[in-house]
């Protein structure tokens, strides 16, 4: 395997635990409007995952400077072709970041409020055009023989990556909602559980679908195992759901994601976005990386700082591993 090969799969690794992360706090943000009845239980859900979500965020800035130093083409083409679905994803991000900073800094009622709002529009917003996103890059786009992107906004609006959206929206809000189930005590724990049996339903339908259009369109053998592994493992998790078994449901939901994110990356791989116009258009691992000398030196410093960043993440999940109720809302408010 050469080292293009190694930074196309690294690649595959940070997106996959960006969605794994940061999927169950998108999630979350969207169940402060599905499943919080009162401005107590949506303090809750906040809580639940304000030690970790800017955290969890380090793994997309890790996957954009990888890709830009390991797949320049790669960056290139894709951030200016996607430039207006990935600039509202950016914007996004930064008005959920101030809401969640700003949220608490007044107490009137309207101005909490406006901030939830935002957390839970810059929550569903990113959940959805993430999946538009590779399912595009999956299913290739108009590239011409220079490596641009020569199509236009609607072009992404296609039918199979309006699937991929809906796919990521509905698995990021049941992996948020066994996440509350797992992170929480009381009334919000149960509804938090029966919420998640009927989105991880809407979940399995539209996901099952996704994938198998998916595999019928670029998959081979091992995109085939990816496949099954997910399935299997939905079904798992809405099982455990039903078990009262959160641990294992949080698990399970979350080898979903990692097995249907690596089947799209094995679906998509030697490519690295397919072009839609002419197959010898199409940015691969050869034609898109970067030199040799630059991937060493990027393997070298990825190899200490990678168990690093690694070790003070999972320090912080240790440290912050209880659960919360209102009881403890109602304790900080005195």
């Amino acid at each position: 395997m050469q080292l293009h090969d190694v930074w196309f799969v690294l690649i595959a690794v940070l997106w996959t635990g960006y969605f794994f992360l940061e999927g169950f706090d998108f999630g979350v943000g969207i169940l402060t409007k599905l499943l919080a009845r009162d401005r107590s239980e949506k303090r809750v859900l906040i809580n639940t995952i304000g030690p970790v979500w800017d955290g969890n965020e380090v793994w997309l800035l890790t996957a954009g400077g990888a890709t830009f130093a390991a797949f320049p083409e790669w960056y290139a083409t894709l951030f200016s072709g996607f430039y207006l679905p990935l600039l509202i994803i950016l914007v996004c991000l930064i008005v959920r970041g101030v809401a969640f900073e700003y949220r608490a800094k007044r107490p009137e009622e309207n101005w909490q409020r406006n901030w939830e709002t935002a957390i839970f529009w810059s929550s569903l917003v990113p959940s959805f055009l993430w999946g538009v996103a590779f399912g595009n890059i999956v299913r290739g786009v108009k590239i011409d023989k220079n490596f641009e992107y020569v199509g236009t906004f609607w072009d992404l609006l296609n039918p199979y990556a309006l699937l991929g959206g809906v796919v990521t929206l509905t698995l990021f809000t049941f992996h948020g909602a066994v996440f509350t189930a797992l992170k929480t005590v009381g009334d919000i724990r149960e509804r938090a559980r029966k919420l998640a049996l009927q989105v991880g339903l809407v979940t399995a339908v539209a996901a099952l679908v996704f994938l198998l259009w998916t595999q019928v369109d670029s998959g081979d053998g091992k995109s085939l195992v990816a496949l099954i592994v997910a399935v299997a493992a939905l079904v798992g998790a809405l099982a455990a759901n039903q078990a009262g078994r959160e641990g294992w449901s949080f698990a399970l939901s979350g080898v979903t994601i990692v097995a249907a994110v690596a089947m799209l990356f094995l679906s998509l791989f030697p490519n690295v976005m397919p072009s839609s116009l002419n197959g010898d258009w199409s940015l691969t691992v050869t034609n898109a990386s970067s030199s040799p000398y630059t991937l060493k030196i990027m393997t070298w410093c990825a190899a200490v700082a990678t168990p690093i960043v690694l070790l003070y993440q999972g320090w912080t999940y240790w440290v912050f591993r209880k659960r919360i109720g209102t009881q403890h809302i109602a304790e900080a408010a005195h």
